[in-house]
């Protein structure tokens, strides 16, 4: 019978100062555009876009997204990291089953001893000594200081965190997907305007040349029309290449190979932004996932600081061993001749040389204070964008009625600089230069609109809608 010894090895040893990290909430207490108290990015995403096309976009992008599998597989990694920090507060049991041979030399302490040693009367030792083992060991460290429980709570605050993390991708994407869609669709309006305006240039190329034939304007006159017409056919092929890019855009985060994407064929023109409430700046803190996460991350950084701080102390380990030992397969049933079993604990402490102790200890502190940094910068991020976000929706709002009322004016400025350049009271140049200002702010109200519906999009996702 074997019994080990308890060795203890205790030292008195200086613990570095804990560094004292304050919570910090720096929420403003409102945000200067609106006192609401409902929150629109509590909504699910099913609620906010109503467009079935852009919803089975969405779905189709939720199921094949590497960007977003990606994420899912670093929450898998998390999880899997909390299982091995529960195991290691677990007594650890492994079993052995041993077969040994050893010779040694006759003129040796242990060959002399073997030698002079006698089984049973007139039977000496076997030479060479063969060794059959059965048995299960164990150990297990006492978590004394909360060192290992203090790890665990870590990874599952990291876990947490992650989870976050792909709520924030879930959100990005989801507002990417609507936004290019969006744009898809602010494409395809400039594409009809632009055709329809080639017609329009058309008809007036063919009444300058009448008016060329009867000596009423010159061949200058002819070649400034067809320029502009050839100019206008030209902006329609390069509005057909963006319709193409933002297609494949939206297929690369969709996960799948370039096909054409369905849309409303609704006039876009008419499309009317969806009503957002911006809520209270605290509720950015219960719905923003890169909010949450950033907080969860420096709830993690203070457990890693008490693990590091931890490593100073004297740290409790148990070991214990059960089994069958003999040289011979027949004796290993021979009780209790063949039983072995052992128990030790040891008590250690760092004495001299703890600089990597230090170090880690260190550097545990200064990742709190990245994580506390990071997370006063995402709180006042996600405030800033917010207040941009709805200060452009308000300006937006504004600069579209006003492109709306300058179309107006000029849609009707050109069947009047037609009518005067009929009457020769107009030359030909300000009639080109009617039709070109009326394309421009066609276009630019489209660009508006589109602008409009983005806006709504990004506060939406900037209020923590979109993943729910």
């Amino acid at each position: 019978m074997a019994l080990g010894a308890i060795v203890l090895t205790i030292a008195s040893c200086k613990v570095p100062a804990l560094i004292q990290v304050e919570e910090h909430s720096h929420a403003p207490s409102a945000y200067h555009t609106s006192l609401d108290t409902v929150n629109s990015g509590s909504l699910p995403w099913r609620t906010f876009f109503t467009d079935k096309n852009l919803v089975s976009l969405i779905d189709t992008a939720l199921k094949n997204n590497q960007e977003l599998n990606i994420t899912l597989q670093e929450i898998e990694i998390a999880k899997n990291e909390v299982r091995l920090k529960q195991g290691e507060l677990m007594p650890s049991v492994s079993a052995r089953l041993g077969l040994d041979v050893e010779k040694v030399g006759r003129y040796t302490s242990q060959g002399a001893g073997d030698a002079s040693t006698e089984i049973s009367p007139g039977k000496e030792m076997p030479d060479p000594l063969m060794d059959y083992a059965l048995g299960a060991y164990a150990h297990w460290e006492v978590d004394i200081w909360e060192k290992l429980r203090n790890s665990k709570k870590a990874a599952i605050t990291r876990y947490l965190a992650t989870v976050e993390g792909k709520n924030f991708v879930l959100s990005n994407l989801i507002s990417e997907i609507a936004n290019s869609y969006y744009e898809l669709q602010a494409l395809d309006s400039e594409l009809d305007l632009v055709k329809q305006n080639i017609t329009l240039q058309k008809n007036a190329l063919e009444l300058v040349k009448v008016q060329k034939d009867a000596s009423r304007v010159t061949e200058l006159a002819v070649q400034k029309f067809s320029a502009e017409v050839l100019n206008s056919q030209s902006l329609e092929f390069d509005i057909q290449q963006n319709i193409k890019e933002t297609e494949n855009k939206i297929n690369l985060l969709l996960g799948r190979y370039p096909q054409e994407i369905p849309r409303n064929e609704k006039s876009f023109i008419t499309m009317e932004p969806a009503m957002v409430n911006a809520g209270i700046p605290s509720q950015l803190l219960v719905n923003r996932p890169d909010v949450k996460q950033a907080e969860l991350a420096l709830s993690a950084a203070k457990l890693d600081v008490k693990v590091a701080r931890a490593q100073f102390y004297p740290s409790l380990g148990i070991s214990a061993g059960l089994g069958l030992q003999a040289f011979k397969p027949s004796y290993l049933v021979k009780f209790p001749e063949s039983m072995l079993y052992s128990l030790a604990g040891d008590l250690t402490a760092p004495l001299i040389n703890r600089n990597a102790i230090k170090a880690e200890f260190s550097t545990a502190n200064a990742k709190q204070l990245q994580a506390l940094y990071n997370y006063e910068r995402t709180l006042i991020n996600a405030y800033l964008e917010v207040s941009i976000q709805l200060s452009k929706a308000a300006n937006l709002a504004k600069k579209y009625s006003f492109k709306a009322q300058q179309v107006d004016a000029l849609t009707k400025s050109i069947s009047i600089a037609n009518d005067l350049f009929k009457s020769a009271r107009a030359d030909y140049f300000e009639v080109l230069m009617t039709q070109r200002d009326a394309l421009d702010s066609k276009l630019e109200l489209i660009e508006t609109k589109k602008e409009q519906l983005i806006t709504t999009t990004s506060i939406y996702r900037n209020l923590g809608g979109g993943w729910k």
